[in-house]
């Protein structure tokens, strides 16, 4: 049985796991849009797409460093939370 108690739980939960999951790329990404932002304004370059590929670049790279971690997490929660609630234990 569902109760408020468990899915409020649940709920915290994942959205701890998403936000742990989420800051690598979030930071990888402020992380060079700042680099990108300070290159440009100190050699007074306005391009607007010249941040989008060292975002993107950076983003790509931290993301596959990452994946096991993230990969380990998810499973886990899932296998610790979520598989239990649905098997009714």
């Amino acid at each position: 049985m569902l109760t408020e108690t468990i899915f409020f739980d649940t709920l915290r939960a994942g959205l701890w796991i998403a936000t742990i999951t989420a800051v690598p790329i979030l930071s990888a990404a402020l992380i060079a849009g700042v680099g990108v932002g300070l290159f440009q304004a100190l050699t007074s370059i306005q391009e607007m797409t010249l941040t989008f590929v060292p975002k993107l670049l950076a983003i790509v790279a931290v993301f596959w460093m990452s994946m096991g971690f993230m990969t380990s997490t998810l499973v886990e929660f899932f296998q610790g939370h979520i598989i239990p609630i649905i098997i009714g234990g």
